[in-house]
């Protein structure tokens, strides 16, 4: 299995979210994961472009009743940078974690212009 792209995470947000969560839900992250890193043409069942928010997108995860969603943006075009992430409780997605990740991928953008 050949990998096309990689993930990396930004801060520790995501990583907070991941290790509250059961396994069964962890395990079915991991899968979504091999999916993005692996398939060429990412269906929009697994992520999905945020509209009016310049690069914003989220992974999408559903297990059983429970869905989640993980904010991130493609760096280089082949690596996924994760910011945060919520489960999802609504119909609508809470603009709290937008604005959030916004800022997060404000704030990585910045992080690299500030390296030599």
């Amino acid at each position: 299995m050949k990998e096309e792209r990689g993930i990396i995470f930004y801060k520790h947000y995501f990583v907070d979210f991941y290790i509250n969560q059961n396994q069964k839900v962890q395990l079915k992250i991991d899968y979504v994961f091999m999916v993005l890193k692996t398939v060429n043409i990412i269906p929009t069942s697994f992520i999905k472009h945020i509209s009016g928010s310049e690069g914003l997108y989220e992974v999408r995860i559903q297990y059983e009743s429970d869905i989640f969603r993980i904010f991130c943006c493609f760096d280089q075009g082949n690596i996924i940078v994760l910011f945060n992430a919520c489960q999802k409780k609504s119909q609508k997605l809470p603009m709290k974690e937008i604005r959030k990740a916004i800022t997060l991928k404000q704030e990585y953008i910045q992080s690299k212009k500030d390296i030599p």
